[in-house]
């Protein structure tokens, strides 16, 4: 693998005496994505990456609404998400980003710089005729 893809697909976490430790950029897409589907009133990913997570762990995927860019430890994250009906989109906005941020951070030890969010749609969530 050359240099610049092997720089382009993955990120160093850590330098240590006995190796590096890196992290596929794909990773901390999916952990964005988890992240902001925990959030009450996401309604769900554009690019439906909720119900395909699994598939795509591993697999580059252009359509799961999240695009990630590390550069030297720092992230900026745009997530694309659908919002329920009701839910007060700045609020829900608001909530995406702290839980994003927080469980990038948390989880690689990256800095997150920003989460910007675009919201696609709003969903009306149909209720169960009797």
């Amino acid at each position: 693998m050359s240099k610049e893809k092997e720089r382009a697909e993955s990120y160093v976490l850590a330098k240590r005496e006995t190796g590096v430790v890196k992290i596929a950029d794909d990773v901390v897409s999916v952990i964005a994505a988890l992240a902001a589907q925990e959030v009450e009133g996401v309604a769900a990913m554009v690019g439906g990456i909720g119900k395909k997570i699994m598939g795509y762990v591993g697999h580059k995927s252009p359509d799961t609404g999240v695009s990630v860019y590390v550069d030297k430890g720092k992230v900026n994250a745009y997530i694309a998400i659908n919002i329920k009906y009701g839910y007060s989109i700045p609020d829900v906005s608001k909530r995406v980003q702290e839980k994003v941020k927080s469980g990038i951070e948390t989880m690689t030890g990256f800095t997150v710089e920003s989460v910007n969010i675009r919201v696609e749609k709003i969903e009306i969530e149909s209720t169960p005729s009797s």
